[in-house]
């Protein structure tokens, strides 16, 4: 059995990231974490690579367990010590693996930064939202005065678009509505102005108008701080107005990447397919017609079918030879630098769409 293989092609930038001559911010090579159990080794994620340049929005999508968050949690070092992490990631030249404790303390919630998937559980309901915003502040900048803290916390709450901001910064985080501390969340994120901003599920379990919202703060954000920002989500829907790449991810492992065009209307991975069809669309004849779904179940990352993960799901699978048996490497299928890990990615086309759609709904 073949290993699955990445194509190391990241020295050019996507088009919507700028383009320093030093290049990608973060570079992450071939991440592994296992964790032992009673049941056996969790594969939960797999040979992850992939690099962020700055003022760049990558997305990283896929069903619950694919690996997302496990991914951002082993790049800021906040899994527990039974992980077991092998590969490398980069950032300004160093192995963020390889730092000591007290190195990525630096690092994160200063350089590195994130917003956390539930944010009542991340918030403090003792303390006031604006004291955790200076303690965060604080922290990283030990010289700033009382009033310099309690303004800068006023300011990054005006910035995320917190009403009354001044007086809200002395209210606790059960007074806030949950896209109000959505926004408080991602204001103690980017109170030390990071390079790096991972934001983990930030609309989750909110209305499609708070997503909106959450959404374009991201994008203000990122407009006026230049920061660099990995956006996880199982949605597609949630990122195709805001990201410029996409990794998709299925089993631990990435099975396409491309830019948010390439992805969207010219999809080289019949997993990808599955999840764009699974939308809700407005052009759809019939409106009353079932959305599409993805047959069958994610598979257990202890036992990972052998060859391509998604093949018992998929409705292009050849069996027994060769996606039941081989790995299919992450290879190079489009053009600007599309990946795509399916032994068929070259066939894929609107006519096969339509049969997967019919697969789908059957």
């Amino acid at each position: 059995m073949t290993e699955p293989y990445l194509q190391d092609d990241t020295s050019q930038a996507p088009a919507g990231a700028a383009q320093p001559a030093t290049g990608p911010i973060l570079s992450v090579r071939d991440l592994r974490v296992r964790f032992h159990t009673d049941d056996g080794e969790v594969k939960a994620v797999d040979g992850v690579s992939f690099d962020l340049w700055p003022h760049e929005v990558l997305g990283i999508v896929g069903e619950s367990g694919s690996g997302k968050s496990v991914t951002s949690m082993a790049i800021l070092g906040l899994l527990p010590p039974k992980a077991k992490i092998t590969g490398e990631v980069r950032y300004q030249g160093r192995d963020l693996l390889t730092l000591p404790e007290r190195e990525m303390q630096r690092l994160r919630g200063g350089r590195l930064a994130m917003v956390f998937q539930d944010a009542l559980a991340a918030l403090n309901p003792v303390f006031s939202v604006g004291d955790q915003i200076i303690e965060a502040v604080k922290v990283h900048n030990p010289g700033f005065g009382k009033e310099q803290l309690r303004d800068r916390a006023v300011e990054l709450l005006e910035l995320v678009g917190i009403p009354n901001p001044r007086s809200r910064a002395d209210q606790y985080p059960h007074e806030f509505s949950g896209g109000m501390r959505q926004r408080a969340m991602i204001a103690m994120a980017i109170s030390n102005d990071p390079d790096v901003l991972i934001a983990d599920e930030p609309t989750t379990a909110l209305d499609v108008t708070i997503q909106a919202q959450v959404l374009d703060v991201l994008e203000r954000i990122q407009e006026r701080t230049h920061t660099a920002i990995v956006l996880i989500t199982h949605d597609l829907g949630v990122v195709a107005g805001v990201a410029d790449r996409v990794l998709v991810m299925y089993a631990g492992k990435p099975v396409e990447v491309g830019e948010v065009d390439q992805i969207y209307y010219g999809p080289r991975h019949p997993y990808t397919l599955g999840l764009l069809m699974s939308l809700p669309r407005l052009d759809r004849g019939d409106k009353s017609e079932r959305l599409n779904r993805i047959k069958g179940q994610p598979p257990s990352l202890i036992f990972v079918p052998p060859g391509c993960a998604f093949y018992p799901r998929c409705g292009f699978a050849q069996l027994p030879e060769p996606c039941s048996t081989v790995v299919p490497m992450l290879r190079e299928v489009g053009a600007h630098g599309q990946l795509s890990a399916c032994h068929f990615a070259d066939k894929l086309d609107a006519n096969q769409a339509a049969l997967l759609e019919e697969e789908a709904s059957q």
